[in-house]
């Protein structure tokens, strides 16, 4: 015999192969389907409700591993029993009539009882086709690739209901695909996932949201990015608080700025971080401009706006030597963002929860030194760790009641 292969597009689906085999000597003909895409993502269960003969007409692309049942008359066409077929709805229950046909002669030849019984029900099944009353039609494939026809595509059939699923591990083991899948990690979800809650903004007190995100730094840590958005008033502002204990030692990160890429650095600046360029005799306290992820360049643009902003320098009130001395000092500060002079950047964490990034990780950084240190008693109290007790506490508190 000859079998003919055909790829088509059934519109508003997918790409399919149409085989049909035909044998000249004794005329016998098959046909069927298979999918021309891989196994989708999710599985598919289309659930019809056919009222009425123009519902038996629609197309349906059953594959060998979907299920098609009729919960009306307790039928079910179980996967992996026939071969992948397109075909309409009636051509479904044709075929299922005459499989229950096929063997009729010798059941009734061996148990009257039992070919009666399916007699009767190949009966109910050909009423199906009169749609003398309505009944439900459901094509249940967990590959994904089955399809039944809605007439009004691409507006929405109100008598097809379509539902994409999950595969259990039963149906992936069916098909044939390995479970890798592991419990979920809730940390893993908190990553994926971007937190809102209700808050008031800081300009104008107006109601507003607050998202919140949990990142990974590479060769870092994780870190809480908190960015606030005001609809009423426009304020726009953005945090970054560490996601993990404070450090056993604190942190002081030393960059040498010899070239423009300098500027690019990614940084992370704590709330208890301070900074210092010694070449500009500036020092920005801890707490000053909050915590932030950013780049080199953007801290020192904020450091300048900060300076610019100095009700100090602007009105009445400002002196016109001090105003020329901050002058001064924001276009050194613009040098050093545009490559023109070198410098010293220097951060000093005693928390240990800020970072610069190391351009030539994992390998040493020539132009970025990070030194460990003890922190000092005054820096502890700042730090409120003088006062906190995380062992023992338990039994204190039974004495001292």
């Amino acid at each position: 015999g000859v079998t003919r292969l055909l790829l088509t597009r059934i519109p508003f689906f997918k790409e399919i192969i149409v085989s049909s085999f035909a044998c000249d000597s004794c005329s016998w003909s098959n046909t069927e389907i298979q999918s021309a895409g891989r196994i989708q993502e999710q599985g598919v269960r289309y659930t019809l409700a056919v009222t009425s003969r123009q519902d038996m007409n629609r197309e349906v692309v059953k594959t060998d591993c979907a299920t098609a049942r009729i919960p009306e008359l307790d039928f079910e066409i179980p996967a992996f029993t026939q071969k992948g077929v397109l075909t309409t709805i009636e051509g479904i229950i044709d075929r299922a009539v005459a499989g229950l046909e096929q063997d009729q002669p010798v059941r009734r030849a061996t148990d009257e009882e039992v070919a009666s019984k399916i007699d009767e029900f190949i009966g109910k099944l050909k009423q199906l086709k009169e749609v003398r009353s309505s009944f439900t039609f459901i094509i249940d494939d967990p590959s994904g690739n089955s399809f039944v026809e809605n007439p009004h595509a691409p507006r929405k059939d109100d008598a097809l209901a379509v539902t994409h699923y999950r595969r259990t591990p039963q149906q992936a083991a069916l098909l044939g695909l390995e479970l890798d899948e592991k419990p979920a990690d809730p940390a893993e979800d908190l990553r994926n996932e971007v937190l809102q809650f209700n808050t008031n903004c800081p300009e104008c007190n107006a109601p507003a949201n607050t998202n919140m995100k949990l990142v990974q730094i590479p060769h870092f840590k994780e870190v809480i990015i908190m960015a606030t958005n005001c609809d009423s008033c426009g304020h726009r502002t953005n945090e970054v608080k560490s996601g993990g204990a404070i450090e056993p030692q604190g942190t002081r990160i030393t960059l040498r700025i010899t070239d423009p890429s300098d500027m690019t650095r990614d940084i992370l600046k704590s709330e208890t971080c301070s900074v210092e360029i010694p070449e500009l005799e500036f020092e920005l306290g801890m707490g000053v401009l909050g915590g932030k992820f950013t780049t080199l360049e953007g801290l020192l643009k904020d450091i300048a706006d900060l300076v610019e902003r100095n009700p100090f320098t602007l009105g009445d009130s400002s002196r016109p030597s001090k105003t020329e001395k901050l002058r001064e000092f924001v276009g050194k500060l613009h040098e050093i963002v545009e490559g023109k002079t070198k410098a010293h950047f220097i951060m000093d964490d005693p928390a240990g929860n800020s970072y610069l990034q190391n351009v030539y990780a994992p390998e040493e950084d020539p132009e970025l030194k990070v030194e460990r240190y003890e922190r000092t008693f005054e820096q502890n109290e700042d730090l409120g760790l003088n006062d906190m007790k995380t062992e023992g506490y338990e039994s204190e508190g039974a004495s001292g009641r």
